[in-house]
């Protein structure tokens, strides 16, 4: 056992015996001592730091101490990074206030810095939600609203790439009652508007959508929307910009003649699209910012007669029912609490009078005020002694503006007794500033500007065109400010603050953007356009997404044809009448320039075609584009009798741009029999038989019955040759082929009944084929075929076997038939030579026909032969 450790140990030191080099020493030390060793070998190595000297030499040649600096930084201590650089003594408080003063500018910067980075991502992710949102809500739009399926969607979507296919997809969701209902009330005042365009009067357009909206209130009152309320609102102040009277007296009247009528339509379209610079345009915005000053002034006197009216005993009006009193019982209600006046509340001559006049300037009574304050003149005089000269001339001037020298005077007394007072009375503060127009950037006055509303109304009582930059500076303001500011507390504001400083297309848009406003928005920009402050972009501009086009050269504009399509496609198919109204006001925007006018009118065009193709057939269809009376006479549509809203200059441009171009878009579409008529209408009787001979051989391979489209096209068919046979037109090869096919068709029918005598004789009637057993005159036919209209040459395989067919019948009910035999067998031999003639004639034609239909023709011949 020992021998075999020994052995074996032996063996394993001879492992490795082929690795060992007798020219090397071997080791016999233990790692720790080999680590040992090579750290004294490395210790003992010359020059480690020639290179880091060599770096200090040239550092130095630029004036760089490295070592200090390496110093300077292995002992960094960042607990003092904001200390002084240089200690500050404690008696050193001008080093003090100007280290706290860098230390406080550093943290701004960098606060602001912070705040901008946080605002710029929260703005990016805002927008990027709405054009999300806006991008499928176009989705869903063209798809026809939310689909119940995946496969209704899909086949929705497939339609969609597919041309003019597009126009079927394009039809919008279902609408539900309430929406028919508010669309209704609202389709009453746009006809009006187009019957009062087609008579050359003017409509006043803002009331007539006001009496629509004023009458759905009652019911958002009741489904608890404030929306409604809302829009009222912001019709009263475009009202009040355009300064439109509530109605217009009747043309009838003796002095109200047409030429003396006011004019609204485009009045002011000149100088909304012109130069904004002009004092054109100055003035107009001076007049949208007085406008709607006036609409607040109006809105905010309707609250005060409602408060007093719903709290009487609290407001002790007695039987004063002057404008002062109902002021003064206002006032009571507000800020007498617990037999006191609120803080801050100055009373002159025992009552508040600041507040007083302040409410009345407030609500539009600035004579009212004028008079109040002239009462208590003397009192006021011995507090105030330049505040009534001044107030008197700011409220008789016309612009309530000031002469330099008044409002100077004023900013000094402001300045030395109200500025930095804190016992001031807020009201005689705001009635100051609001004379004198003083530091416009404060935009706020403590319990005066409480609400939007107030606080709007105080922004454009203290816009000056001179100064500020007038209602632009204002506009750029409110933008800044952006909706969330707006309508964190009430919704559905920002649109109507848009609208109060000129901003037009911006608030439709706004309006545009909610689905429960969007035919208030609709009509808002009708209602717009009418007056001419609506600015439409070039196609070239125009997005496919939203209808405001926004950019950095021009000012906004607002797409009103896209609008008004994406309105009325929701209904177009149900009642193609009412679209077509909506877009007559396509074309109130002709007059604008650079092109633009032009293209909207043609974009009328378009979508006018879009109707007529989109429209239900029947009685309404035709009372839309007109038609032709039993008699043959032919009545206008609703369409050309508006031609003149369309800027249709004659009847041959109407034909040309509406009805020829709608028929195309028809048979592109499918719809041959609107095709046709209206190809009859246009006067193009060539192209409506050449349709006609199209259709029919389209359709005559179908069984009779099978489709309504079919029926519909052959009773057309009818009604035309009748017409035009009477009439002599379009006499030719298309309009044989039509009687031919007509009659292929009766003898198809003839089949269907079981009268094959009958079919025999409509087929012979033709004179397609040729039966008289002549091959000659066989031969002559066969080579005139290639010569046939292109719907006979096609429906051949339809025409030989059922004349085929014909023949076999009467060859069997003549066989089987109880006649005399020397009769029937003449009139078998007879039908024995027509089936021949036949063959004949299909086999010259033989490969124009399908080998199966030949090989029908050959076996029914084979059962006549026997």
């Amino acid at each position: 056992m020992a021998s075999d450790l020994s052995s074996l140990l032996n063996s394993s030191r001879a492992l490795n015996s082929h690795l060992s080099r007798p020219d090397l020493p071997s080791v016999n030390l233990s790692l720790d001592q080999i680590e040992a060793q090579s750290r004294r070998l490395v210790s003992r190595q010359p020059g480690a730091s020639s290179d880091a000297d060599r770096a200090n030499y040239l550092l130095a040649q630029a004036h760089v101490d490295a070592p200090a600096l390496a110093n300077s930084i292995a002992h960094l201590n960042t607990s003092t990074t904001f200390s002084p650089l240089q200690p500050l003594q404690d008696t050193d408080v001008t080093g003090y206030l100007r280290h706290a003063h860098e230390q406080n500018l550093i943290s701004t910067i960098e606060e602001g810095r912070r705040e901008t980075q946080e605002h710029f991502y929260r703005l990016l992710e805002e927008r990027s939600h709405k054009d999300w949102e806006a991008k499928k809500r176009r989705v869903f739009e063209e798809l026809g609203g939310r689909a119940t399926s995946d496969s209704k969607a899909l086949a929705e979507m497939k339609k969609s790439f597919h041309g003019k296919a597009a126009l079927a997809a394009s039809t919008g969701p279902s609408l539900t009652l309430q929406m028919q209902s508010k669309m209704m009330a609202y389709d009453r005042a746009i006809s009006e508007l187009n019957g009062a365009r087609l008579r050359g009067t003017s409509c006043p357009i803002i009331h007539l959508l006001m009496q629509a909206a004023a009458s759905l209130n009652s019911e958002a009152r009741i489904s608890h929307r404030p929306s409604s309320q809302q829009m009222l609102q912001n019709f009263h102040v475009l009202a009040k910009i355009t300064g439109e009277p509530p109605a217009l007296p009747p043309v009838e009247h003796a002095g109200a003649h047409i030429l003396n009528a006011p004019l609204f339509e485009r009045k002011y379209a000149r100088v909304y699209l012109g130069d904004s610079d002009s004092r054109e345009a100055a003035a107009l915005r001076t007049q949208i910012a007085k406008g709607s000053r006036e609409a607040l002034e109006d809105q905010f006197w309707d609250i005060i007669e409602r408060t007093i009216q719903s709290r009487p005993m609290e407001a002790r009006l007695g039987g004063d029912p002057s404008v002062a009193n109902k002021i003064r019982a206002f006032l009571l209600m507000r800020y007498y609490k617990n037999g006191q006046w609120e803080d801050r509340i100055e009373l002159v001559a025992g009552q508040p009078l600041w507040a007083k006049l302040y409410y009345l300037v407030r609500t539009g009574h600035a004579q009212e005020a004028l008079d109040e304050a002239l009462k208590s003149q003397q009192a006021i005089e011995h507090r105030e002694d330049s505040f009534m000269s001044h107030f008197r001339s700011w409220v008789e001037s016309p612009e309530r503006r000031l002469p330099k020298p008044h409002r100077d005077h004023l900013q000094t007394v402001y300045n030395a007794h109200m500025l930095h007072s804190a016992s001031a009375d807020p009201f005689k503060l705001a009635l100051y500033k609001l004379m004198g127009k003083l530091e416009p950037s404060r935009r706020t006055v403590p319990q005066v500007t409480m609400t939007t509303e107030d606080w709007l109304w105080f922004q454009l009582a203290m816009v000056d065109e001179e100064e500020e930059g007038g209602l632009r500076g204002l506009t750029e303001v409110l933008l800044s400010y952006g909706e969330r500011h707006f309508d964190g507390a009430k919704k559905g504001v920002w649109p109507g603050v848009l609208l109060m400083c000129g901003q037009f297309e911006r608030s439709v848009a706004a309006l545009w953007e909610h689905p429960e406003t969007e035919i208030e928005a609709v009509h808002l920009a009708i209602a717009l356009a009418y007056h001419g402050l609506l600015r439409v972009p070039s196609r070239a501009e125009t997005s496919d997404i939203s209808p405001l086009t926004l950019s950095p050269l021009s000012p906004p504009a607002l797409s009103l044809p896209m609008l008004i399509w994406r309105y009325v496609r929701q209904f177009v198919k149900m009642d193609a009448k009412e679209a077509l109204q909506y877009v007559y006001c396509v074309c109130l925007s002709a007059d604008q320039g650079d092109g633009v006018g032009r293209e909207n009118v043609e974009t009328a065009w378009e979508l006018v075609r879009r109707i007529i193709v989109l429209a239900h057939s029947g009685p309404a269809w035709e009372e839309l584009v007109g038609g032709f009376r039993p008699d043959g006479t032919r009545f206008s549509g609703v369409i050309e009798q508006g031609a003149t809203l369309l800027h249709l200059q004659n009847t041959a441009q109407y034909n040309e741009q509406i009805l020829i171009r709608a028929a195309r878009d028809s048979e592109e579409n499918d719809r041959i029999p609107e095709a046709i008529k209206l190809y009859n209408l246009a006067g193009n009787y060539g192209t409506v038989i050449s349709c006609l001979a199209q259709a029919l051989g389209n359709t005559l391979a179908q069984p009779a019955g099978e489709t309504e489209k079919g029926k519909i096209i052959e009773r057309t068919a009818v009604e035309i040759l009748r017409h035009y046979e009477r009439t002599n037109r379009a006499v030719g090869k298309d309009r044989d082929a039509a009687v031919r096919l007509l009659r292929i068709r009766e003898a198809l029918n003839a089949k269907s009944s079981g009268r094959f005598d009958v079919v025999l004789e409509i087929m012979e009637s033709t004179d397609l084929i040729p039966l008289d057993g002549d091959v000659a005159k066989i031969t002559r036919k066969a080579e005139e075929f290639k010569d046939l209209h292109d719907a006979l040459q096609r429906n051949l395989q339809v025409y030989l076997p059922l004349t085929m067919e014909a023949l076999a019948a009467v060859h069997q009910s003549i066989k089987n038939s109880a006649t005399a035999e020397t009769t029937r067998q003449m009139t078998l031999t007879v039908l024995r030579k027509k089936s021949r003639s036949l063959m004949v004639f299909g086999g010259i034609l033989k490969y124009r026909m399908s080998p199966d239909v030949y090989s029908y023709l050959a076996r029914l011949d084979v059962e006549i032969a026997l």
